[in-house]
């Protein structure tokens, strides 16, 4: 399994539907923007992929045919797929359709916390470079480009082996390793939008730097963060799944796709559908998130 070894930032001209990107009075139209996703095919399949793991992964406990950890020792001699395991058995006679279904637990809570905290983090930093500028953007630019040149699974073992490997110290040094790209996404945007004129409206009513950052930028940046926070959170998919082949993931026993390829990756030759399986849970949820990123952007396209 391969990681991106640097993720290419979304261009800070990217287009995006205006319902996105221009704010509106009374808040946060979910409907009328989960209508406009609607609208293109590959947003349309992507978000559905999307839901139909994350509803998977909440009834987890109800619909999945086994405890996660339970060894069956009949399936022990024969692992392959049948009626009393529809995905077949792991090495060590456990089910593999529940340990996949108990396995989207963590990573679609993981991945997008992670992409959450970066995104904060990220626009933050990149509010403030972009909006001040002079030496502070400067600071904090050459600050994300020291973080950014390091590579990123070498960083990853390095802090997760003296850190241990736990959920939120995964949620941790993910959301320190994307947040510099983010910051850079948003400073460039920002250095654009801080000449607009409802800016320098904010600047003679005399509203607070932080006010004019988070009200009056932000809002107006956020489509092209969206369409890239889809595309981070498939990233981050991958990159949980190698963190759990290189053996550096979640903790056993508790699933951990990434995890269930390592443990079987040896017998390939014997019993592929061992590895497969989860293998194909995360290209599956990964293409998701993909396509919704990219349904996205067409509809921008469109406006």
């Amino acid at each position: 399994m391969t990681t991106p070894e640097t993720l290419t930032p979304i261009a800070a001209d990217v287009v995006v539907p205006s319902s996105l990107t221009t704010p509106r009075a009374g808040g946060f139209a979910g409907w009328r923007h989960l209508a406009l996703v609607t609208e293109s095919v590959p947003a349309t399949v992507g978000l559905a992929i999307v839901l139909a793991w994350a509803l998977l992964a909440l009834l987890a406990p109800l619909i999945a045919p086994y405890a996660p950890n339970a060894s069956d020792l009949a399936a022990l001699a024969r692992p392959t797929p049948s009626r009393a395991h529809w995905l077949g058995s792991d090495h060590l006679g456990r089910d593999l359709l529940s340990r996949i279904l108990w396995g989207a637990r963590p990573v679609l809570v993981i991945a997008p916390l992670a992409v959450l905290g970066a995104a904060a983090l990220g626009s933050l930093l990149g509010l403030t470079a972009g909006y001040y500028g002079r030496w502070i953007g400067l600071v904090i630019t050459r600050a994300c480009d020291i973080v950014l040149s390091f590579p990123v699974i070498i960083l990853y073992m390095i802090i997760l082996a003296h850190f241990g490997s736990s959920a939120w110290n995964i949620i941790g040094v993910l959301t320190l390793t994307k947040a510099p790209i983010i910051a850079r996404i948003v400073r460039g945007m920002t250095l654009d939008l801080r000449e607009r004129e409802y800016v320098a409206a904010a600047k003679m009513r005399g509203e607070s730097s932080l006010y004019i950052m988070l009200v009056e930028i932000l809002p107006n940046a956020r489509g092209p963060l969206i369409v890239d926070m889809c595309l981070r959170t498939g990233y981050n998919v991958i990159i949980i799944g190698v963190l759990g082949f290189l053996g550096i993931g979640l903790p056993p026993p508790d699933p951990d796709w990434g995890g269930m390829v390592k443990d079987t990756y040896g017998m390939m030759m014997v019993w592929p559908h061992m590895a497969l399986v989860p293998c194909a849970a995360i290209s599956s949820l990964v293409v998701g998130f993909n396509l919704l990123a990219v349904g996205l952007r067409e509809l921008g396209l469109r406006d």
